[in-house]
């Protein structure tokens, strides 16, 4: 029978002779990764990364495939990147929801940046680690700024997100396709389906600046809207959920932020793992709400003045 052992001269062999291999038909080639740090925007939840200044330089051979994507809001050309490197990066390990490291390299003449999130086809005996992603999309491009001064100082998004995020007394709160990478519950994620944003008043009211002053740059509008609210809830107990579920209707009358265009009501979901033959503890309340755009503004900004208080505090 025969024994695979690591102290075995096969291994090293294999390893020196394909990184021979790599060297000689990438030339020697060198590809930067630059550090970035996750910042998230207190107003709306929007997620940016900003340049820390930190690069590293690896060795490997890059593998590019090039393909054209039409869409009715954009066309662009999707980038896909294999980079085989000579040594394994251990950044790329780091189970890290606020560190991020993008490559960068010339095609063409043009500048592409990729952000690789998958190891594929490790071999430790080879020597050689495989990491691919895709180039940064055009329009996702304005997310990584060069520092913190790149970053909008007020909120990006038109609906009600501010209003819910605010709702953070029980669990964190999180947007949708922005919660952190393996946040552990309870937390509570929130989704607007942009389908069903629409008006219930008639026209927006515009509140228009003095031109000669401040040109048109503070131009604000108000008008009565409507929301489909859907709030996903990990680690909530029966209890727990009815009295965060009681706590957002005490909210809509203390406060008149939003209104309830329908009776919300707690059900469960279902999340398992088959691995270990369970299910999570999840809920959701979806709610019809009515709001403001000026109330949602308004909180916002109470959100960043609430987090530039708990900043100054630690």
């Amino acid at each position: 029978m025969g024994i695979l052992s690591e102290a075995a001269n096969s291994p090293s062999q294999l390893a020196a002779t394909l990184a021979a291999g790599v060297g000689s038909i990438s030339d020697r080639q060198q590809v930067s990764f630059t550090r970035y740090s996750r910042f998230v925007s207190p107003l709306d939840g929007f997620v940016f990364w900003i340049n820390t200044g930190s690069v590293t330089t690896y060795y490997g051979s890059l593998h590019q495939t090039i393909s054209q994507n039409q869409r009715e809001d954009e066309t662009i050309a999707i980038n896909h990147i294999v980079f085989t490197s000579e040594s394994e990066i251990s950044q790329f390990n780091l189970i890290s929801s606020d560190i991020l490291f993008v490559g960068t390299w010339v095609s063409d003449n043009v500048e592409i940046q990729v952000v690789f999130n998958e190891a594929i086809s490790v071999y430790k005996q080879a020597g050689l680690w495989h990491y691919s992603g895709d180039a940064v999309y055009p329009a996702l491009q304005a997310q990584l700024v060069q520092s913190a001064s790149d970053i909008p100082s007020s909120p990006i998004v038109s609906n009600s997100l501010p209003i819910w995020l605010s709702q953070n007394t029980f669990a964190p709160v999180y947007p949708s396709y922005l919660v952190p990478s393996n946040v552990v519950p309870p937390y509570i994620a929130v989704h607007i389906d942009p389908e069903f944003t629409e008006p219930l008043g008639q026209f927006m009211e515009l509140e228009w600046p003095n031109p000669i002053v401040s040109g048109f740059n503070q131009l604000s509008s108000n008008q009565l809207m409507k929301d489909r609210v859907q709030l996903t809830l990990y680690g909530f107990n029966n209890q727990t959920a009815i009295q965060y579920l009681a706590s957002l209707v005490q909210y809509s009358i203390n406060t008149d932020a939003f209104g309830f265009c329908n009776s919300p009501a707690i059900r469960d979901e279902k999340r398992i793992q088959t691995e270990i033959s369970a299910i999570a503890m999840k809920k959701k309340i979806e709610i019809s709400a009515s709001y403001y755009q000026s109330t949602a503004n308004a909180l916002a900004q109470r959100l960043i003045v609430q987090a530039a208080l708990a900043v100054a505090l630690t």
